[in-house]
Protein backbone atom coordinates (compact mmCIF):
# COMPACT_ATOMS: atom_id res chain seq x y z
CA UNK A 1 0.00 0.00 0.00
CA UNK A 2 1.27 3.17 -1.07
CA UNK A 3 1.85 6.33 1.15
CA UNK A 4 -1.43 8.10 0.37
CA UNK A 5 -3.36 5.08 0.55
CA UNK A 6 -2.27 5.01 3.94
CA UNK A 7 -3.12 7.86 4.87
CA UNK A 8 -6.49 8.13 3.25
CA UNK A 9 -7.94 5.00 5.33
CA UNK A 10 -6.40 6.30 8.62
CA UNK A 11 -7.63 10.24 7.82
CA UNK A 12 -10.50 11.16 10.26
CA UNK A 13 -12.22 12.36 7.50
CA UNK A 14 -12.50 8.40 6.35
CA UNK A 15 -16.01 7.64 7.21
CA UNK A 16 -17.55 11.14 5.48
CA UNK A 17 -19.49 10.48 2.67
CA UNK A 18 -16.73 10.68 -0.63
CA UNK A 19 -19.48 12.55 -2.64
CA UNK A 20 -19.78 15.36 0.11
CA UNK A 21 -15.87 15.66 -0.29
CA UNK A 22 -15.74 15.58 -3.99
CA UNK A 23 -18.52 18.17 -3.87
CA UNK A 24 -16.21 20.31 -2.09
CA UNK A 25 -12.58 19.65 -3.72
CA UNK A 26 -14.28 20.41 -6.96
CA UNK A 27 -15.99 23.37 -6.28
CA UNK A 28 -12.90 25.05 -5.14
CA UNK A 29 -11.02 23.56 -7.60
CA UNK A 30 -13.58 25.45 -10.34
CA UNK A 31 -12.97 28.13 -7.88
CA UNK A 32 -9.42 28.76 -7.87
CA UNK A 33 -8.70 27.96 -11.55
CA UNK A 34 -11.32 30.96 -12.68
CA UNK A 35 -10.99 33.24 -10.24
CA UNK A 36 -7.08 34.00 -11.96
CA UNK A 37 -6.18 36.05 -8.79
CA UNK A 38 -2.90 35.38 -6.67
CA UNK A 39 -4.90 36.07 -3.16
CA UNK A 40 -7.18 33.28 -4.31
CA UNK A 41 -4.80 30.61 -4.85
CA UNK A 42 -3.10 31.41 -1.46
CA UNK A 43 -6.82 30.96 0.17
CA UNK A 44 -7.22 27.96 -1.75
CA UNK A 45 -3.60 26.57 -0.68
CA UNK A 46 -4.41 27.20 3.10
CA UNK A 47 -8.24 26.13 3.00
CA UNK A 48 -7.95 23.10 1.10
CA UNK A 49 -4.29 22.28 3.32
CA UNK A 50 -5.57 23.31 6.89
CA UNK A 51 -8.37 20.70 6.03
CA UNK A 52 -6.18 17.54 5.08
CA UNK A 53 -3.38 18.49 8.13
CA UNK A 54 -6.15 19.64 10.68
CA UNK A 55 -9.48 17.80 9.78
CA UNK A 56 -7.77 14.88 8.30
CA UNK A 57 -4.99 14.38 10.48
CA UNK A 58 -2.62 13.85 7.81
CA UNK A 59 0.91 15.12 8.91
CA UNK A 60 2.22 18.69 7.89
CA UNK A 61 5.96 17.15 6.51
CA UNK A 62 4.22 14.63 4.82
CA UNK A 63 1.99 17.08 3.25
CA UNK A 64 4.57 19.50 2.66
CA UNK A 65 6.86 16.83 0.89
CA UNK A 66 3.74 16.13 -1.61
CA UNK A 67 3.38 19.38 -2.67
CA UNK A 68 7.49 20.26 -3.67
CA UNK A 69 6.80 17.35 -6.17
CA UNK A 70 4.75 19.26 -8.40
CA UNK A 71 6.26 22.09 -7.33
CA UNK A 72 9.66 20.94 -9.51
CA UNK A 73 7.53 20.45 -12.45
CA UNK A 74 5.86 24.17 -11.71
CA UNK A 75 9.35 25.82 -11.30
CA UNK A 76 10.46 24.51 -14.87
CA UNK A 77 7.14 25.33 -17.19
CA UNK A 78 6.59 28.76 -15.45
CA UNK A 79 10.84 30.11 -15.89
CA UNK A 80 9.64 29.16 -19.48
CA UNK A 81 6.97 32.06 -19.51
CA UNK A 82 8.57 33.98 -17.09
CA UNK A 83 11.65 34.46 -19.94
CA UNK A 84 10.99 37.03 -22.37
CA UNK A 85 13.31 37.69 -25.59
CA UNK A 86 13.48 41.45 -26.59
CA UNK A 87 15.45 43.99 -28.48
CA UNK A 88 15.23 46.75 -26.28
CA UNK A 89 16.30 46.04 -22.74
CA UNK A 90 14.65 49.09 -21.34
CA UNK A 91 11.68 46.34 -21.54
CA UNK A 92 12.78 43.87 -19.13
CA UNK A 93 13.75 44.40 -15.69
CA UNK A 94 16.63 42.24 -15.75
CA UNK A 95 18.42 41.18 -18.82
CA UNK A 96 21.73 39.62 -20.63
CA UNK A 97 22.72 40.09 -24.00
CA UNK A 98 22.76 37.16 -26.26
CA UNK A 99 23.05 36.68 -30.28
CA UNK A 100 22.27 40.66 -30.56
CA UNK A 101 19.12 40.51 -28.22
CA UNK A 102 18.11 40.57 -24.90
CA UNK A 103 17.27 37.49 -22.52
CA UNK A 104 15.18 38.57 -19.16
CA UNK A 105 12.10 39.11 -17.22
CA UNK A 106 9.84 41.36 -17.31
CA UNK A 107 7.11 42.77 -14.86
CA UNK A 108 4.62 41.16 -16.71
CA UNK A 109 5.53 37.86 -16.92
CA UNK A 110 6.96 37.73 -13.44
CA UNK A 111 3.50 37.95 -12.77
CA UNK A 112 1.96 36.14 -15.43
CA UNK A 113 4.14 33.10 -14.42
CA UNK A 114 3.23 33.31 -10.44
CA UNK A 115 -0.34 33.55 -10.89
CA UNK A 116 0.37 30.39 -13.51
CA UNK A 117 2.30 28.67 -10.26
CA UNK A 118 0.02 29.57 -7.65
CA UNK A 119 -2.95 28.75 -9.70
CA UNK A 120 -1.83 25.42 -10.47
CA UNK A 121 -0.54 24.68 -6.44
CA UNK A 122 -4.02 25.20 -5.48
CA UNK A 123 -5.11 22.79 -7.72
CA UNK A 124 -2.55 20.43 -6.62
CA UNK A 125 -3.79 20.78 -2.84
CA UNK A 126 -7.46 20.49 -3.49
CA UNK A 127 -6.26 17.11 -5.17
CA UNK A 128 -4.32 16.16 -2.69
CA UNK A 129 -7.48 17.32 -0.17
CA UNK A 130 -9.49 14.22 -1.89
CA UNK A 131 -6.60 11.84 -2.32
CA UNK A 132 -5.47 11.84 1.47
CA UNK A 133 -8.78 11.73 2.66
CA UNK A 134 -10.45 9.70 0.17
CA UNK A 135 -9.48 5.83 -0.28
CA UNK A 136 -9.66 4.86 -3.81
CA UNK A 137 -13.03 2.63 -3.35
CA UNK A 138 -15.14 5.18 -1.59
CA UNK A 139 -14.05 7.59 -4.73
CA UNK A 140 -15.51 5.24 -7.42
CA UNK A 141 -18.46 4.93 -5.22
CA UNK A 142 -19.21 8.20 -5.65
CA UNK A 143 -18.47 7.94 -9.17
CA UNK A 144 -20.87 5.41 -9.42
CA UNK A 145 -23.55 7.72 -8.31
CA UNK A 146 -22.37 10.29 -10.49
CA UNK A 147 -23.80 8.05 -13.16
CA UNK A 148 -20.14 7.59 -14.30
CA UNK A 149 -20.02 4.77 -17.21
CA UNK A 150 -19.80 1.65 -15.38
CA UNK A 151 -17.18 0.44 -17.80
CA UNK A 152 -14.45 3.60 -17.22
CA UNK A 153 -15.21 2.77 -13.04
CA UNK A 154 -14.79 -0.90 -13.32
CA UNK A 155 -11.44 -0.07 -15.57
CA UNK A 156 -10.21 2.78 -13.19
CA UNK A 157 -10.90 -0.07 -10.12
CA UNK A 158 -8.76 -2.86 -11.94
CA UNK A 159 -5.71 -0.64 -12.73
CA UNK A 160 -5.94 0.33 -9.44
CA UNK A 161 -5.65 -2.80 -8.60
CA UNK A 162 -2.79 -3.90 -10.39
CA UNK A 163 -0.71 -0.52 -9.26
CA UNK A 164 0.20 -2.37 -6.35
CA UNK A 165 0.65 -6.06 -7.99
CA UNK A 166 3.57 -4.23 -10.49
CA UNK A 167 4.93 -2.65 -7.25
CA UNK A 168 5.44 -5.40 -5.65
CA UNK A 169 6.29 -7.70 -8.42
CA UNK A 170 9.03 -4.69 -9.71
CA UNK A 171 10.54 -4.69 -6.22
CA UNK A 172 10.89 -8.28 -5.54
CA UNK A 173 12.52 -8.57 -9.33
CA UNK A 174 14.81 -5.78 -8.63
CA UNK A 175 15.96 -6.99 -4.91
CA UNK A 176 16.81 -10.51 -6.64
CA UNK A 177 19.05 -8.72 -9.64
CA UNK A 178 20.44 -6.25 -6.91
CA UNK A 179 21.55 -9.23 -5.25
CA UNK A 180 23.75 -10.41 -7.97
CA UNK A 181 25.01 -7.30 -9.14
CA UNK A 182 22.45 -6.71 -11.54
CA UNK A 183 23.24 -2.96 -11.39
CA UNK A 184 26.99 -2.44 -10.44
CA UNK A 185 27.45 -0.50 -13.42
CA UNK A 186 25.51 1.09 -16.19
CA UNK A 187 25.84 -1.43 -18.59
CA UNK A 188 24.35 -3.55 -16.41
CA UNK A 189 22.05 -1.73 -14.99
CA UNK A 190 20.80 -1.11 -18.67
CA UNK A 191 20.20 -4.74 -18.84
CA UNK A 192 18.87 -5.58 -15.84
CA UNK A 193 15.85 -2.30 -16.41
CA UNK A 194 15.31 -4.36 -19.90
CA UNK A 195 15.04 -7.54 -18.60
CA UNK A 196 12.45 -6.11 -15.88
CA UNK A 197 10.69 -4.56 -17.73
CA UNK A 198 10.42 -7.66 -20.04
CA UNK A 199 9.17 -9.80 -17.03
CA UNK A 200 6.61 -7.21 -15.96
CA UNK A 201 5.13 -7.55 -19.37
CA UNK A 202 4.82 -11.32 -19.12
CA UNK A 203 3.33 -11.59 -15.85
CA UNK A 204 0.86 -8.54 -15.97
CA UNK A 205 -0.74 -10.35 -18.96
CA UNK A 206 -0.92 -13.60 -17.13
CA UNK A 207 -2.04 -12.18 -14.01
CA UNK A 208 -5.32 -10.61 -15.80
CA UNK A 209 -5.96 -13.38 -17.44
CA UNK A 210 -5.97 -15.38 -14.20
CA UNK A 211 -7.95 -12.19 -12.80
CA UNK A 212 -10.35 -12.86 -15.66
CA UNK A 213 -10.67 -16.33 -15.03
CA UNK A 214 -11.44 -16.21 -11.50
CA UNK A 215 -13.91 -13.50 -11.89
CA UNK A 216 -15.91 -15.36 -14.80
CA UNK A 217 -15.53 -18.14 -12.12
CA UNK A 218 -17.50 -15.90 -9.56
CA UNK A 219 -20.23 -14.72 -12.15
CA UNK A 220 -19.05 -12.09 -13.93
CA UNK A 221 -21.16 -11.09 -16.10
CA UNK A 222 -19.74 -7.36 -17.76
CA UNK A 223 -20.35 -5.86 -13.99
CA UNK A 224 -18.71 -5.89 -11.09
CA UNK A 225 -20.80 -5.51 -7.68
CA UNK A 226 -19.51 -4.20 -5.28
CA UNK A 227 -20.51 -3.26 -1.24
CA UNK A 228 -20.38 0.17 -0.48
CA UNK A 229 -20.68 1.28 2.81
CA UNK A 230 -22.50 3.46 5.23
CA UNK A 231 -21.11 6.69 5.24
CA UNK A 232 -21.30 9.91 7.85
CA UNK A 233 -23.38 12.50 5.97
CA UNK A 234 -25.14 15.17 6.83
CA UNK A 235 -25.94 18.31 4.76
CA UNK A 236 -23.96 20.65 6.83
CA UNK A 237 -21.11 19.68 4.54
CA UNK A 238 -22.70 21.02 1.66
CA UNK A 239 -23.70 24.39 3.38
CA UNK A 240 -19.95 24.69 3.88
CA UNK A 241 -18.85 23.82 1.05
CA UNK A 242 -20.87 25.96 -0.61
CA UNK A 243 -20.44 29.19 2.03
CA UNK A 244 -16.51 28.81 1.37
CA UNK A 245 -16.84 29.22 -2.49
CA UNK A 246 -19.15 31.80 -2.33
CA UNK A 247 -16.93 34.01 -0.19
CA UNK A 248 -14.12 33.44 -2.55
CA UNK A 249 -16.13 34.65 -5.62
CA UNK A 250 -17.76 37.27 -3.46
CA UNK A 251 -14.15 38.13 -3.01
CA UNK A 252 -12.59 38.22 -6.89
CA UNK A 253 -15.98 40.38 -7.56
CA UNK A 254 -15.07 42.91 -5.12
CA UNK A 255 -11.40 43.12 -5.99
CA UNK A 256 -12.42 43.14 -10.02
CA UNK A 257 -14.82 46.03 -9.02
CA UNK A 258 -12.61 47.82 -7.10
CA UNK A 259 -9.00 47.56 -9.43
CA UNK A 260 -12.00 48.54 -12.24
CA UNK A 261 -11.45 44.67 -13.53
CA UNK A 262 -7.34 44.51 -13.62
CA UNK A 263 -5.83 41.80 -12.15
Amino acid sequence: MISIDKYAYNSRLRRRDPMQKLVFAMMTLSVCIWAEKIIISIAVIFIMGGMTVLKGGTLFPFFLRLLLVPMIFLLVGVFTIAVNICENQEMLLWAIPFAGKWIGFSDASLVKSLKLFLRALGAVSCLYFLSLNTPMVDLLAAFRRLGMPKVFVELMELVYRFIFSLMETADTIYNAQNCRLGYSSLCSSYRSLAIMASMLFIKSYKQSKALYTALEARGYEGEINVLEEAYESHWGWYIMAVAVNALLVLFVIALKSITGGLS
